[in-house]
């Protein structure tokens, strides 16, 4: 069966909850239609380039799909009534990688060298307070 990469956004007043019962619903989509999903990955909550349907920010979401190609039209199809779907992109790929998604691994990186920069700048958890003998 071929091999597919595709993201889609989810509009930003969404809450998390109601983004993975979008991922659920397009998951069983592709079950249904004889594929399988190997991952699915919420990148969380991103600020666009520019709006999109009067929106700023929105839910990404990257699914790795193994399915024949009526299950992914199906699936591009509902997106596509959806009104909680602002924008989705499929692509064929060769093969799907186990590993986590570049965006992952930046948020990881992102969050360890904030931890790092914030100690070392002295804005640690423990702050010191400069008191006045006026």
């Amino acid at each position: 069966m071929p091999l597919y990469e595709h993201i889609f956004l989810a509009r930003q007043d969404l809450t998390s909850q109601q983004v993975d019962e979008l991922t659920a619903q397009f998951k069983g989509v592709i079950e249904a239609g004889g594929g399988t999903v190997s991952k699915a990955e919420y990148w969380g909550v991103k600020t666009l380039a520019y709006r999109i349907k009067k929106n700023r920010k929105a839910h990404f979401t990257l699914f790795n799909i193994d399915a024949p190609a009526p299950a992914v039209a199906e699936m591009e199809r509902q997106m596509g009534l959806s009104e909680d779907v602002m924008r989705s992109l499929t692509i064929r790929v060769d093969a799907l990688e186990d590993s986590p998604s570049v965006m992952m691994m930046k948020r990881d990186r992102d969050e360890r060298r904030g931890d790092r920069r914030r100690d070392r700048d002295g804005f640690g958890e423990e702050a010191e307070t400069v008191e006045d003998n006026a």
